[in-house]
């Protein structure tokens, strides 16, 4: 793999997105070798317990919420590398096992750690609906959502996006196009500038906040999130 694809391939992950999200889309292959080659960095020790498992912890990539444990042997690891879903083996089925095979709920990969002892792993990953059988989000009965209201808040507006139009605030502007949001965030600054020049602590409070949501609207729009501004900013900082 060329150093320009290791760029792109961390750049990947450091967004916490999948490749198909990613704006230079990453050719499976060197996807597949840039996992193969983390876990031969690992050093997993399938061998410390005597069935050959390890625990793997399952951790939402956005929301950082803990959503299961399961446990993986070498070929399930293999598995869940080659095919992007995550899959276990399965204690009580005596076989390989992908979350999702049944109801469809995959875990999409999107990083896999292994802790100090090498005995034990860190999945990172996206789900595609409720993780428990018992439909919950998580397996200890947790909504899985961010304790960051803005991250909520941008998947609130995802949603909100694929609703009616006739129904829906966020939906009626996504139907109107980018450059109807694009004014709308235009109009919400201005508005906010001139609240700014007055003392209404209140006015001007609910102008900004007017703003930030149209704001996270238009990144939505441009298939951005607000961690990809972070990342920016994070980026001028340490420079």
């Amino acid at each position: 793999m060329g150093t320009d694809g290791k760029a792109d391939l961390k750049a990947v992950f450091a967004a916490g997105r999948s490749p198909g999200c990613y704006s230079s889309p990453i050719p499976r292959l060197t996807l597949i070798l840039y996992l193969c080659r983390s876990i031969m960095n690992m050093n997993i020790d399938f061998k410390k317990y005597g069935d050959g498992l390890v625990p793997a912890v399952v951790q939402d990539n956005d929301t950082q919420k803990v959503l299961m444990l399961g446990f993986m042997n070498a070929e399930a690891l293999q598995k869940t590398m080659k095919e992007g879903k995550v899959t276990f083996y399965s204690r009580s089925k005596k076989r390989l096992w992908t979350k999702g095979e049944e109801s469809g709920n995959f875990l999409e990969l999107r990083s896999v750690t292994a802790d100090c002892d090498h005995d034990t792993l860190l999945i990172k990953a996206h789900p595609l609906g409720p993780v428990c059988h018992t439909g919950a989000d998580t397996c200890w009965s947790e909504k899985n959502h961010s304790e960051n209201f803005l991250q909520y808040l941008e998947g609130i507006i995802e949603l909100r996006k694929k609703s009616s139009p006739e129904t829906s605030y966020v939906a009626s502007l996504f139907a109107r196009g980018i450059n109807k949001i694009a004014q709308k965030v235009g109009e919400e600054a201005v508005e906010t500038v001139i609240e700014a020049k007055d003392n209404d602590e209140a006015l001007f409070l609910n102008e900004a906040a007017d703003l930030l949501f149209h704001y996270l609207i238009l990144l939505n729009a441009k298939g951005y999130r607000l961690e990809d501004v972070t990342r920016i900013l994070r980026e001028r900082h340490s420079g």
